[in-house]
């Protein structure tokens, strides 16, 4: 495994950490400004909406579709040839977005109707989030282009501008909280409109840095172009196949709008903790593994593909399994520390914290999906992922029918989790099967290893992180500094004792296995 590839998936991480944490500020923000509540719940179906488009299209099924093609063009032709591509390829993304992005201005309340049904109506939850829904809907057109301009930055190996883009989501929404707070009847509104404004400043971002790649050039369509029609090609039955974890979020806001009020919000915030680890190194490697998998298959370096795919996988688990056990073992003070200030109370933190346990579980799992089926895309092979994540989506969808009336969100989450496994394992199985992927030696060691240093640090916690009555009546203070210690110690406790195992960090850092 070559050092750039470590050296890309470290940049990639730091980047994406960075924009996390400014995340949970601003998740911090919300929390203390508006709590869990109707305006919250209705903001956030008015957000997830577009954000999941924007991850299905922009970031999942084009983004796979995209790369293998385009790094494909890059091999074979020049500069000129592959920048009038790259403009064909722009102009009917555009397009397509655009046609979306109107229709779902248009038809906004038909849409929260369909996605949050339990919204009656009527209701203040239902007309909140239909208006706020036309705010931020157009975030998905200029998000979506400039996601296809990070595709491109990042096929270049220029992984820092693409990866600093989120971070002007957290910035924008942040500044528009507390400066347009006051300026609306429902001050939630503010949020819709840094939503917006974010969109277009990534945009603008991310052109810029693809113009000083000279690689901006002026639009035009042409449907009979090959690799566009390639790219369509794929595109569409990807649409599922590669973003199957969001549509399983995305499903759980469905079932959840039935519930009672704060409910899409407290999965909200128990679904922005879990999702910190997968977004921030399953990303990243996700992000760098594909572009490197796409060159090694067509160099026909099978060893090397396989090899790849390998060091994702036991990097992943090296880094998943301490913080799953984190994520459970310290969810109430996580959601405490982080969101217990102004509105947002102990109840809310309770509640939350059932969601938390039930989502954490499938941390180790999404992460590797990120990996599994980059091994997939970059040959160019959409249709089992399509078939495997179909399957889970509707694990997912039978689960949330059965949970949800004895765990209620709890069960919401349960069920996700349990799609997510299901997905897992089918993409490994016949990654395996097919030969594409051939295991290295060592596994069982490998896991062994792994599972003694998070018992022992699952021990740490048990015994030191004391009763969640005591942190929610704790000062901010207190529950900062303790969260702090628990998570220091326990996550050296975790390297020491992989130390004194002979754990090969550096075949994990390296790729040498």
């Amino acid at each position: 495994m070559s050092k750039q590839l470590l050296k890309s998936t470290s940049i990639v991480s730091f980047m994406t950490a960075f924009s996390r944490i400014l995340g949970f500020v601003r998740d911090m923000v919300v929390a203390h400004l508006f709590g869990a509540g109707v305006e919250t719940d209705a903001f956030f179906v008015a957000f997830k909406l577009p954000n999941f488009m924007r991850r299905l299209f922009a970031e999942g099924a084009f983004s796979q579709a995209f790369v293998p093609i385009f790094a494909e063009y890059k091999s074979q032709y020049s500069h000129d040839v592959l920048k009038q591509f790259l403009s064909r390829v722009v102009s009917h993304l555009a397009l397509a977005v655009f046609i979306v992005t109107a229709l779902g201005i248009l038809f906004a309340p038909e849409v929260v109707m369909v996605f949050a049904p339990g919204f009656k109506p009527g209701s203040v939850r239902f007309e909140l989030a239909s208006h706020m829904l036309r705010l931020t809907f157009p975030y998905l057109f200029f998000v979506s282009l400039a996601a296809c301009f990070g595709a491109v930055l990042n096929s270049f190996g220029r992984f820092a501008a693409s990866s600093f883009a989120p971070v002007w989501l957290n910035v924008v929404m942040i500044a528009c909280a507390y400066v347009l707070y006051k300026v609306f009847a429902y001050p939630i509104y503010s949020l819709a409109w840094g939503v917006l404004l974010a969109g277009i400043v990534q945009f603008l971002f991310l052109g810029w840095h693809l113009h000083k790649l000279d690689m901006a050039a002026r639009p035009r369509l042409n449907f009979k172009d090959p690799g566009v029609r390639r790219i369509l090609v794929l595109m569409g039955p990807a649409l599922f196949g590669v973003s199957i974890a969001q549509i399983n979020l995305f499903v759980d806001t469905f079932f959840a709008s039935f519930l009672p009020v704060g409910s899409v919000s407290w999965l909200y915030f128990s679904e922005r903790l879990m999702t910190f680890p997968t977004g921030v190194f399953a990303v990243a490697v996700g992000t760098v593994v594909l572009p490197h998998l796409s060159r090694k298959k067509a160099e026909r370096d099978h060893q090397a593909f396989s090899a790849s795919i390998d060091w994702g996988l036991r990097l992943l688990l090296f880094i998943g399994l301490p913080a799953t056990m984190m994520l459970i073992f310290l969810s109430g003070p996580m959601l405490s520390t982080l969101f217990q200030h102004g509105v947002f109370n102990a109840k809310d933190v309770f509640m939350s914290r059932e969601s938390l346990i039930a989502y954490s579980i499938s941390v180790p799992f999404v992460m590797l999906i990120k990996v599994l089926s980059a091994g997939f895309y970059a040959n160019q092979n959409i249709k089992t992922p399509v078939k495997v994540g179909v399957v889970a989506m509707l694990v997912n969808i039978v689960f949330n029918v059965l949970l949800i009336l004895p765990l209620a969100h709890m069960g919401i989450a349960f069920a996700t989790t349990i799609a997510s496994i299901t997905n897992t394992f089918i993409l490994l199985i016949l990654l395996v099967r097919k030969k594409t992927y051939v295991p290295s030696v060592g596994w069982s060691l490998f896991l062994v290893k792994l599972i003694v240093a998070n018992v022992l640090m699952v021990v740490f916690f048990c015994l030191c992180s004391h009763r969640l009555a005591l942190w929610v009546m704790a000062s901010a203070v207190w529950r900062g500094w303790h969260l702090l210690f628990l998570m220091v110690v326990g996550s050296v406790i975790y390297l020491i004792t992989l130390f004194l195992l002979k754990f090969n960090f550096k075949g994990v850092f390296s790729g040498n296995l």
